[in-house]
């Protein structure tokens, strides 16, 4: 058994244990919780459609925060952007969205969301306003209304050099690739 001590003698560590002994005996209720302790929330499988891709990362992250990076088109300074992305958050919350807004460079922003199952519906607002270059939301890049031309055949040819490259390579080192095993040993 732990020795009494008396108050005025403890240090962090004591009040540390103190704490952790009341919230043991606590009910937290699991609003209350962090959102990582949380357990997720069930999904209804009746609502995904299988030729939508997106439907099911709106389900998962339903009640996750979320964030989405917006690029302001243009060469704005960092207080236009502030100004223009400040309309959008004001339209957003005025549409009964909860948005909080970071700047993060002189045409960049990044709009946090409460919950992310609206990320795809904010996304749409967002890439239709005319100053808006482009959206990144989970890893994928929307050209938005604000973007010139090559902007939007930036993105778009962005996989084909790659795969050029990885032809040229191919090509050039003269090793034959497919799924059957050889019997011949190429040098190298």
């Amino acid at each position: 058994p732990p020795k009494k001590k008396d108050i005025r003698d403890y240090n962090d560590a004591d009040m540390a244990r103190l704490l952790e002994q009341w919230e043991k005996d606590d009910d937290i209720e699991e609003g209350d919780l962090p959102e990582h302790k949380r357990p997720p929330a069930p999904i209804d499988f009746s609502k995904i459609d299988p030729g939508k891709p997106e439907s099911i990362l709106k389900l998962t992250k339903k009640g996750k925060t979320l964030m989405m990076f917006v690029t302001v088109s243009g060469n704005p300074t960092e207080k236009e952007t502030e100004e223009i992305t400040s309309l959008w958050q004001g339209s957003l919350f005025n549409a009964n969205y909860d948005v909080q807004r970071f700047i993060v460079g002189s045409n960049r922003a990044i709009f946090m969301l409460r919950d992310g199952g609206y990320a795809w519906e904010i996304k749409d607002f967002l890439i239709n306003q005319e100053r808006c270059a482009d959206v990144t939301l989970e890893g994928q890049v929307y050209p938005g209304k604000g973007a010139d031309g090559s902007e939007k055949v930036k993105n778009k040819t962005k996989p084909e050099k790659a795969k050029k490259k990885k032809d040229a390579e191919k090509k050039s080192s003269g090793i034959k690739e497919d799924n059957r095993a050889t019997n011949q040993r190429e040098e190298l």
